[in-house]
């Protein structure tokens, strides 16, 4: 006797006999006969008594045609088979349309969801195949019954869920230290140890390149500086032993001699030695300037994940103050204000400045001529972005000026915003960690559920009732992913789990990455703090202390149920400020269908990114920052910190120097700065003129605004989804 069934979703209901009555009617009233209701209740009784105690619809399915032919109405058997297959057929129309609205290339927000994915390429409409058609089993197989109810009642979303089924990771900070000096096998041939700047270059791009194939996240260098600084050395020696050969003079004793810096200069009216040693330098540097070069210009070319994107791609640096490692810093900032290929800026790797007091921040510290520098490179092409080693979250114990490891104590990030640093289960640095995986809550909603209570007190209660609701279920679900990321073999990652990965050099390749993982984080989001506080309260934070001081409350408890479930779980769970892009629209636009439209709240087509003060809202950058910095230490999982400048910053790097010195100030632990660049997409050319409609140097109308869309900038707005493009024509200088 039928009890359950089990639906196509995974979801086991009660039986009803009901439904199956109403089947077979349908497909009677379609005959010349009609109804019959004795056969009806006949069938539906024979079915119900002799079937399983638990059937799936289609095997209940099946019974129901057998029934029917066997009966003297196989004409309704007929139809019934008929009417199934219009079914199945419905149930994959929403299938077929997104396929084809995928192969006829169209811009919209499915084909948009990623604004650096080209799918448009046929590598790129083969991963967005795949994409859509692996998130529904997913949801059918993998998720649990709470959290695919939360994502499908609009309250969670499940970042990268397509990749979910392949158990990779989200990102990682490379030891490029480790691959330099011991070369790496990525699976299909091995690299040997470098040598040369040149080769340590290249070397950092595969890197890069090979694990972004491992993994569904970016990619990022914590030192480069640091990494880089020995191969300025052994290519200076290289240089000085060929001028050994030329002249036939033994210069052996500059090949360790000390350098204040590395800077190029005239050779004119040296001799001898000294002579040697400034032709030595020269070479050098010209050969660090084509290596940097060729590192911007190979992470903006080459292309992973079947071929349809470029490498999400960050380098963190600023503190090395040796000469080799100023000379990588400034060789790359030049490179950087130079442009690719016609001039153009480049949009990866996303570049951040290590900015801290006593190294690359003050006048009189050893860098900071460098940051100089990157304010004024910044102020042209966007990079670098800035981290602050001051904050008080970011400091480490064991940091030491003198130290020249000093970089495994520096905090380093994404260039979206992801920060890993804190360690349950292992050192605290961000070197040779990552995400694991994240989950976003749509805290809006729940605001808007409790909009109808006029007791403040009662709905504000009931928000936070509602949100630890929401805040267990997501870390099960996390816990879940966790529980099937760790069965993942060794083998299925050869870089990621070989050279990378703090630990995995004890693996092997059967072995299960389960003994390492847990280093990793695991984050929960947040999206669109400010129309949640409109809905409970009537203002954002922006415009009221009232909403500030709940805004703050509300990202606190979540920051305290985070280090509970760290403790409950044993993971590293941290509290994230997403940097939302496809999901930028989704959920407002759920809650438009259900709530509809609500000033303030969905009237728009976007969500507030995480934690920051809504795009139009006008107010100085001071005022932002006031606002914006508390949540930086309650947000460990990352965090980021925008000001748009108005005109043309080409010429005023001071403007990026005082939202630095505001980071300073007020505790900040990331930031970056938006400001206006046109590019003519037709030959590159780049200014900064709002009303450049005509490219003055080939005449194109092609005309686009190069603009950051979360963390990292996107070489054209014609890949943008409609919600990212809505927030981009709302948002409004600050000044």
């Amino acid at each position: 006797m039928i009890q359950v069934v089990v639906k196509r979703d995974g979801r086991v209901v009660g039986y009803n006999e009901e439904k199956i009555k109403a089947a077979i009617r349908k497909a009677m009233i379609q005959t010349e006969m009609g109804e019959d209701e004795a056969l009806i209740h006949k069938i539906t009784d024979r079915i119900g008594m002799t079937g399983k105690e638990k059937m799936t619809v289609e095997e209940i399915q099946d019974r129901v045609e057998l029934e029917l032919m066997k009966s003297p109405r196989k004409e309704v058997a007929k139809r019934y088979i008929a009417y199934r297959d219009q079914r199945n057929i419905a149930r994959r129309a929403k299938t077929r349309d997104m396929f084809l609205e995928i192969i006829e290339a169209k811009n919209n927000d499915v084909t948009r969801e990623n604004a650096n994915m080209n799918t448009d390429s046929p590598a790129g409409m083969m991963m967005k195949f795949a994409s859509e058609t692996t998130k529904p089993f997913v949801d059918d197989y993998l998720l649990s019954p709470e959290a695919r109810e939360a994502v499908r009642n609009g309250y969670l979303h499940i970042h990268d869920k397509d990749y979910y089924p392949t158990k990779s990771l989200t990102c990682v900070q490379h030891p490029l230290d480790r691959i330099l000096k011991y070369g790496f096998n990525a699976g299909h041939g091995e690299s040997r140890p470098a040598k040369r700047i040149e080769t340590a270059s290249i070397i950092g791009c595969i890197s890069l390149e090979t694990a972004q194939n491992e993994m569904h996240g970016g990619q990022a260098i914590p030192a480069f500086d640091f990494y880089l600084a020995p191969f300025v050395r052994s290519s200076f020696v290289e240089e000085v032993k060929n001028v050994e050969a030329l002249s036939g003079e033994d210069y052996s004793d500059l090949y360790e001699i000390e350098l204040d810096d590395f800077i190029k200069r005239p050779l004119d009216g040296l001799k001898g030695r000294e002579r040697a040693l400034q032709h030595a330098v020269n070479k050098t540097v010209g050969r660090v300037h084509q290596a940097m070069e060729a590192f911007i210009h190979n992470m903006n070319t080459i292309h992973s994940r079947g071929g349809n994107q470029v490498v999400f791609s960050s380098i963190n640096y600023g503190t090395d103050t040796s000469a080799e490692g100023r000379c990588i810093i400034r060789e790359l900032l030049a490179s950087t204000y130079e442009g690719v290929g016609n001039g153009a800026t480049a949009i990866f790797p996303i570049q951040i400045w290590k900015k801290k007091r006593g190294v690359s921040y003050l006048p009189g510290d050893r860098n900071y001529d460098l940051y100089q520098l990157a304010c004024k490179v910044t102020a042209r092409r966007f990079f670098p972005n800035f981290v602050n080693l001051d904050a008080t979250f970011n400091h480490h114990e064991k940091w030491k000026a003198d130290d020249p490891l000093r970089y495994n104590y520096e905090v380093a990030t994404m260039g979206c915003r992801t920060r890993v640093f804190e360690n349950r289960f292992g050192e605290k640095t961000s070197i040779g960690r990552g995400n694991l995986s994240f989950s976003t809550i749509n805290i809006v909603r729940i605001a808007i559920e409790c909009m109808s209570i006029k007791d403040s007190d009662e709905r504000i209660a009931r928000f936070f009732s509602k949100l630890d609701e929401i805040l267990e279920i997501t870390a099960r679900q996390l816990c879940d992913r966790f529980d099937f990321q760790k069965t993942a073999m060794a083998k299925q990652f050869p870089l990621l789990m070989s050279r990378l990965w703090n630990g995995s050099e004890s693996l092997r390749p059967d072995d299960t990455i389960e003994s390492v993982i847990n280093q990793g984080t695991l984050g929960i989001g947040f999206i669109g703090l400010a129309e949640c506080l409109i809905a409970l309260t009537g203002k954002h934070h922006g415009e009221s202390d009232e909403a500030q001081k709940l805004g703050l409350r509300i990202i606190s408890h979540m920051r305290s149920r985070v280090n509970e479930f760290s403790g409950r779980y044993n993971h590293n769970f941290s509290v994230l400020a997403t940097p939302a892009e496809g999901l930028s629209g989704k959920f407002t636009a759920k809650d438009r269908k259900t709530f509809g439209i609500i000033p303030g709240v969905t009237d728009k087509t976007y969500y507030t990114n995480s934690n920051h003060v809504p795009v139009y809202y006008h107010c100085s950058p001071r005022h932002k920052a006031k606002i914006e910095a508390p949540y930086h230490e309650l947000t460990g999982g990352g965090h980021i910190f925008y000001v748009e400048i108005d005109g043309d910053a080409t010429h005023n790097p001071q403007a990026i120097a005082d939202i630095v010195d505001l980071m300073d100030k007020y505790n900040i632990g990331y930031c970056s700065v938006n400001h206006n660049r046109n590019r003519c997409m037709d030959c590159g050319y780049e200014n900064a003129d709002d009303l450049m409609e005509v490219c003055p140097k080939c005449g194109s109308r092609v005309i686009d605004k190069l603009q950051r869309i979360t963390g990292y900038l996107v070489g054209t707005t014609d890949r943008w989804n409609s919600a990212k493009l809505a927030e981009l024509n709302d948002r409004v200088v600050h000044k």
